[in-house]
């Protein structure tokens, strides 16, 4: 019987029911929108600032302190301890492994050189600069995991700003880039190659070159070799200096800025279980020992702070959509109460209570929130594809948690904006209203 009446009230007066059905669907659409891209932008933003390079480098613990000005190193390049080479597939076995995008080590040396044209067969040989610097790491390489599977990396994915005229070096080959800076200071082209002498003055592998880097730093003055020739030249087999490691992490707020010492065991287990970029780097120094490992504040912290910007706005509008739709629905729900004042007297008159008529009405409210917030969350996945291919050049994709979401919001603000007309309802007098009062 309950059930007949709410369905009987809901059919009548369809122009109230429009308006308001209406008013709820263009709120919980805008939500539906804002709160989608909301949810998918944290990831695609922190997939996209990986652009931006490296967020953490990790250097031996037992190195000399540090003397960096302005991003650069300027400590003796030959100093310091040194790290293995072998133990860097323990990257990929920590507990936030899969946000490890990219990792690349390391190693300085510094050499003479010769070059000569890659086009004659005898070696016509020029000037010998002064000692240079030579960068080791990794291009397209393939690590082996432990547990059997196989992770590509390198400089490219952890300074992927570096522009090569020409192409990279590959792995396995005596081959080399070169900066901008120091083939201009030399006049070489990627027509020559390079003979390569150790501090020793025993040759090296002579090397072609095959691509000018443009980085904007201190390697523009380099010569950029794979990581075993940097190793070779050093005489350091298996090791390297420096490792640089772009991760995917989560915007650091004040507690993720607390002192792991100090923390509760549940305040640990929560700081360790989120991709902070402090408990990032914590787990990659428990997993290599003898290292500190750095984060790289400038990176950090801009992702962070443009990421909480663009996350805080989407949720303001989520807001002013949901007031507006309650507003909408409280000015509806008050002019319905007043059009239905005979129909409440006269129910109230035959012995309903005023808890069975406010029941009653607000069952008829929530069967409207359910039709809005459905046709509603239909026309903000339509919304939030649109945005999200305009903006991120990705559309969000529907869940389940936010339909469930936009319907449980329909349903509160329908009830919080027909929350005073109803109050009034359950109130009224009946022998008044019969009167004509």
């Amino acid at each position: 019987m309950f059930l007949r009446l709410v369905a009987d009230s809901f059919g009548r007066r369809p122009r109230h029911k429009l308006l308001t059905g209406a008013a709820l669907a263009l709120g919980m659409g805008v939500a539906t929108a804002a709160l989608s891209v909301a949810l998918d932008v944290g990831d695609r933003l922190a997939k996209e600032f990986r652009s931006l390079g490296a967020n953490l480098v990790v250097t031996p613990k037992a190195d000399s302190l540090p003397l960096e000005i302005g991003g650069v190193d300027y400590r003796p390049v030959n100093a310091g301890a040194y790290l293995p080479e072998a133990d860097l597939p323990k990257l990929k076995t920590i507990f936030w492994h899969n946000n490890i995008m990219g990792f690349a080590p390391v190693l300085e040396a510094q050499v003479k050189a010769s070059t000569y044209p890659k086009d004659k067969l005898v070696l016509d040989y020029r000037s010998v600069p002064t000692f240079m610097p030579v960068l080791g790491t990794w291009v397209n390489h393939e690590v082996k995991l432990p547990d059997g599977g196989t992770f590509v990396t390198g400089i490219e994915k952890t300074n992927p700003w570096w522009h090569v005229e020409g192409r990279w070096f590959v792995e396995g080959n005596n081959e080399c880039v070169i900066g901008k800076n120091f083939a201009q200071k030399n006049g070489i082209s990627r027509s020559a190659g390079l003979l390569t002498y150790n501090l020793d003055g025993k040759p090296g592998p002579t090397l072609a070159i095959v691509g000018i880097l443009d980085s904007g730093g201190p390697e523009d003055d380099a010569i950029v070799v794979p990581l075993s020739i940097a190793q070779e030249l050093a005489g350091k087999p298996g090791q390297y200096r420096k490792l640089y490691v772009s991760a995917l992490t989560k915007p650091e707020d004040a507690f993720a800025r607390k002192d792991p010492k100090t923390m509760t065991p549940p305040e640990y287990d929560r700081w360790f279980c989120t991709p902070y970029i402090s408990s990032i780097a914590y787990q990659i120094q428990q997993e290599l020992p003898g290292t500190d490992v750095r984060v790289i504040r400038r990176v950090a912290e801009g992702e962070g702070q443009i990421l909480t910007h663009v996350e805080m706005l989407l949720w303001l509008v989520s807001l002013a959509a949901m007031l507006a739709a309650a507003l909408a629905v409280g000015a509806s729900s008050a002019a319905s109460v007043i059009e239905r004042q005979v129909e409440i007297g006269l129910m109230k008159a035959l012995g309903a209570g005023s808890g069975t008529v406010g029941f009653l009405l607000a069952a008829e409210q929530l069967l409207l929130a359910f039709v809005g917030g459905g046709v509603g969350y239909a026309l903000g996945i339509v919304l939030a594809r649109l945005l999200g291919e305009k903006i991120f050049g990705a559309a969000p994709e529907p869940t389940l948690l936010v339909f469930s979401v936009v319907i449980g919001l329909a349903a509160v603000v329908t009830l919080l904006g027909s929350a005073i007309p109803l109050r009034r309802a359950s109130r009224m007098e009946p022998a008044p209203i019969l009167r004509g009062e």
